[in-house]
């Protein structure tokens, strides 16, 4: 069961949020969803969960629209927002029983869901007496108490500290085996933690589109060199297919280049063909905060 997003272009007035965006998300595989402030991922959010119904083309849920069938395709999705909507003076059964309730599913959901999520040691408590990690598990409880087929996660981790951060990815690893997942986040580490498939958007268009290690093969190379001198940075620009490169420290540069051909021979020839001595020359792998910036740039 595959989310279709076809065509979607949104404007706020004058002004372009989303630019003809056309992906699919598929069941059984996490995708993060990443992009700089301002990028349009929130409006697509917003978009794909039903609460901006004004967009031009169109959002499939098992080839259903969602804008000729916008209930049944809500009944479909759980949605955990950034600011987790929860009532502080209800305790966790009784506020889960009151989604439940909205859902009209069997209160003997709630127990099942209370282990799944991790919550049967705090039961007792009001959710204003919870840490924000358990406030977060039950935000998670709530969405995924009508078994959706799709998870939405807007900002989960954001907050939490490295035990709890531990805990949810976990719980969103476990919920990803049978459901679509789109995973919003500005953690780049957690999306290489938890993520399948990195979805990139910048300036309302997406800019990359792909698996999480295709995502790093195909964004070119770094090595890292250190000569045994100072060495002129015009100089370094003359090496073919370089991007951008800097100066880590001394005489240690850093040279990305933007192609997956291996550039250590050329690093080489162009030392000794300038009187230099390569002390030490490696490669590193991409970081994504490093491919974020690439590409957003």
């Amino acid at each position: 069961m595959p989310i279709t997003i076809r065509e979607v272009s949104k404007y706020y007035g004058s002004q372009r949020a989303l630019d003809r965006i056309n992906t699919q998300l598929n069941k059984g595989e996490i995708t993060g969803f990443l992009g700089p402030n301002g990028a349009g991922k929130s409006t697509l959010l917003k978009i794909i969960t039903g609460n901006i119904t004004d967009f031009q083309g169109d959002v499939l849920i098992d080839d259903e629209s969602i804008q000729k069938f916008p209930l049944q395709s809500k009944r479909k999705i759980g949605y955990l927002p950034e600011h987790n909507p929860l009532y502080p003076d209800m305790y966790i059964k009784e506020y889960l029983a009151m989604n439940a309730s909205l859902y009209n599913i069997p209160k003997s959901r709630i127990a099942s869901i209370i282990e799944e999520v991790g919550l049967q040691s705090h039961t007792g408590k009001k959710i204003k007496e919870l840490s924000k990690g358990y406030r977060q598990r039950v935000g998670i409880a709530a969405a995924l108490l009508h078994q959706p087929e799709i998870l939405i996660l807007d900002e989960p981790t954001t907050g939490l500290d490295p035990n709890q951060i531990i805990e949810i990815r976990q719980l969103i690893k476990n919920a990803g085996k049978d459901k679509i997942v789109l995973f919003s986040t500005h953690i780049l580490q957690e999306v290489e933690a938890i993520c399948d498939r990195v979805l990139l958007i910048n300036q309302g268009k997406i800019v990359a589109d792909k698996a999480l290690d295709r995502f790093k093969d195909a964004s070119g190379q770094i090595i890292e060199v250190s000569f045994d001198y100072k060495i002129e940075i015009q100089l370094l620009q003359k090496l073919k297919h370089l991007k951008t490169l800097q100066n880590i420290h001394d005489n240690v540069w850093e040279l990305h280049f933007d192609t997956k051909h291996d550039q250590r021979g050329q690093v080489f020839d162009f030392a000794r063909d300038n009187g230099l001595r390569i002390l030490s020359m490696g490669q590193k792998n991409k970081s994504l905060e490093s491919i974020f910036h690439a590409l957003t740039q």
